[in-house]
């Protein structure tokens, strides 16, 4: 009988190093920590210690609504949830603690939903946003005060590798829904992509405004988050970024005046709308992951005018990317 338990002990250990060994830990997890952890076939493994809780349960957003996960406690207080295979991507996750929202106190908090979350990387495979041994452009934070919101409004700005020795053409990049600036800098790697890009000659250099997403005034901020709302807000914002933004930005910064815009999900409408309000601003225009608002099935650009790019003599390159 002694035996046999050592038998089952030394298989169950074996088993459990074998397990652990498939996964890694995720690229998101604080220094340190050693979940949450990712395997080759992106199946997740998330390890917590709610001790006096009875229920801990994986929830999140996009690509984790659907996600298949099991969740078992130890006599430690340890949960650990496992689930079916992710989406290749960055999806922002929290658990539900006996009926309450709780970020994971193992991973860095990213801004998704409209507030702090936790967020794991679903690699690709690939290596482009990875740091490498390339000349680094640097992020700076900056600001104006803008008449149109009656408040400061902050922004971030991306400056290429060689920025002072000559002029740069400006890209005005926005991000989606229930972000903020911090965004593309830190879930979505911006500063390495370019700098990779830049090092690889498959870019021209660029600075890069990541401005801040929504512009309203304090009375229109107590307006309902709808619709209606986000095109005003985007509307606002056409003005700040003609009247104020990009006046701003080439008094301030070493630009050639020649400026893109560009934007993900809500932002990509943003980009849209205010690239083709006024098309001979911009030498690009770029909508990723696009969304339309207040369209109709007889007017689908119903708030968005798109007579005036098809109209313009100057036919700024759009590129338009739905995945």
């Amino acid at each position: 009988m002694q035996s046999f338990k050592i038998i089952t002990s030394i298989l169950v250990l074996s088993s459990t190093l074998l397990f652990s060994q498939n996964y890694k830990t995720s690229s998101t997890a604080k220094a340190g920590k050693e979940f949450p952890k990712i395997n080759k076939d992106r199946k997740a493994l998330f390890k917590v210690n709610f001790p006096d809780a009875k229920s801990v349960i994986l929830e999140g957003g996009d690509g984790m609504q659907k996600l298949a996960s099991t969740s078992s406690k130890d006599k430690y207080g340890n949960w650990q949830i496992t689930t079916s295979s992710l989406e290749i991507g960055f999806p922002y996750y929290w658990f539900n603690v006996d009926g309450k929202r709780t970020n994971d106190p193992n991973t860095e908090l990213y801004f998704g939903y409209g507030q702090p979350t936790s967020g794991i990387e679903v690699p690709s495979g690939e290596d482009f946003f990875f740091e490498k041994n390339v000349k680094h452009g640097k992020i700076v934070d900056d600001s104006l005060d803008s008449e149109i919101t009656k408040g400061k409004r902050n922004f971030k700005v991306y400056l290429p590798p060689n920025y002072g020795t000559k002029k740069f053409p400006v890209l005005y990049l926005y991000h989606g829904t229930g972000e903020d600036i911090t965004g593309w800098e830190k879930q979505g790697y911006i500063g390495n992509i370019l700098d990779n890009l830049f090092s690889d000659k498959k870019a021209e250099e660029m600075i890069v405004v990541l401005d801040y997403g929504v512009a309203l005034n304090p009375e229109q901020e107590k307006l309902p988050d709808d619709y209606p709302r986000t095109v005003l807000s985007t509307k606002n914002l056409e003005k700040i970024v003609v009247d104020e933004l990009i006046p701003y930005i080439n008094k301030k910064y070493k630009t050639n005046k020649k400026q893109a815009i560009a934007g993900l999900s809500r932002g990509s409408y943003q980009a849209m709308f205010i690239g083709v309000d006024y098309p001979e601003l911009f030498s690009a225009i770029g909508s990723f992951s696009p969304v339309i608002y207040e369209g109709t099935e007889s007017q689908p650009f119903k708030e968005l005018p798109i007579d005036n790019l098809l109209k313009s003599k100057s036919k700024p390159f759009f590129f338009y990317g739905n995945w």
